[in-house]
């Protein structure tokens, strides 16, 4: 099976000096295009999204980024290429494929998490009959589907490479409701196939929240950045504010800080335990005005003059009197 370099710097539009922070932007301004949550074309959207989503997994990441650039030209040549994740040596014929689970042939060989699990099966090398090894791979959801739950259609293709024959299983794998970063989601009897008549190994798949342009997840809580302006932040007010299950209303305090968390408890992602769930946190951002007019100019000008905020000049310069 032949797998296809992926250009994440070109899938973002970005140089490939480009900074953490124009990776980031790139990827929200794609991303708040191409989301299935927030795309009105979801037949086209869907594969563009998970290919700038897999390249942002990568470039955002400081590890897998220096690893891709360090393939450079020579990346599919066999002395530089890694082996696939999921070929093991207890059994080098076989070599395993996913289709699916949104990341590409490419991500799985170099920077997936999965692979085999080698378990303590049971057999005898008299008898040759012993259980098949659990296979390990990711697969991406989104954060609404994180949310509800889902139902996904997942292939699993088997590379015999001595006789260059591929079989293909194709099966249903549920997420659901509140499956969070990180989690294992079990399917039984699609690992590995057992030999001698053994039975086959499981599939487990780790769950990998894709990115979103206006939030992020730790567990089952949820993180969104609001920007505010300074005089929200002294003055305090109400806003409107996205979250997974629609709009709310909340109060920004008085005397509000850059990077303080306001908490609204219960509309994370659900809990294991039924009824309960995570809680949203929303993250303050007091942006500063750019390019001011002059009337704007004049009225930070007489604040200035007419605050209570010490002045660093003067106290400068009776510190450096002699």
């Amino acid at each position: 099976m032949t797998t296809d370099f992926k250009d994440y710097y070109a899938t973002l539009g970005v140089d490939r000096n480009a900074s953490a922070e124009e990776i980031k932007k790139a990827f929200r301004k794609l991303a708040r295009l191409y989301h299935p949550d927030l795309s009105k074309d979801k037949s086209s959207s869907d594969a563009k999204f998970k290919a700038i989503n897999e390249a942002n997994e990568v470039l955002r990441d400081p590890v897998k980024r220096k690893k891709y650039d360090q393939l450079g030209a020579n990346w599919d040549q066999t002395q530089g290429a890694p082996q696939n994740p999921y070929h093991s040596q207890e059994t080098p014929e076989q070599e395993f494929h996913f289709d699916g689970t949104g990341f590409s042939d490419f991500f799985e060989q170099y920077f997936s998490s999965g692979g085999f699990n080698q378990h303590g099966q049971t057999h005898t090398r008299a008898s040759q009959v012993y259980r098949g090894n659990d296979i390990e791979g990711d697969i991406l959801i989104t954060l609404d589907e994180a949310m509800t739950g889902a139902l996904r259609s997942v292939s699993l293709q088997t590379l015999n490479r001595q006789t260059g024959q591929t079989k293909t299983r194709n099966f249903k794998v549920r997420i659901p409701p509140g499956a969070t970063d990180g989690r294992r989601i079990r399917v039984p009897g699609h690992g590995e196939q057992g030999f001698g008549g053994g039975p086959s190994g499981d599939l487990f798949l780790r769950v990998r929240h894709a990115a979103h342009p206006d939030f992020t997840s730790l567990n089952t809580d949820i993180f969104h950045e609001l920007d505010i302006a300074p005089w929200e932040a002294v003055l305090g007010a109400t806003v409107t504010v996205p979250t997974l299950d629609g709009s709310i209303r909340m109060r920004v305090p008085p005397n509000s800080e850059n990077g303080q968390r306001l908490r609204v408890r219960g509309r994370g992602l659900p809990k294991e335990k039924k009824g309960s769930r995570g809680d949203f946190f929303v993250i303050l951002q007091v942006q500063l005005p750019q390019n001011l007019s002059s009337n704007e100019r004049a009225l930070w000008e007489q604040l200035r003059e007419g605050s209570s905020f010490p002045r660093r000049q003067k106290q400068n310069e009776r510190s450096t009197t002699p």
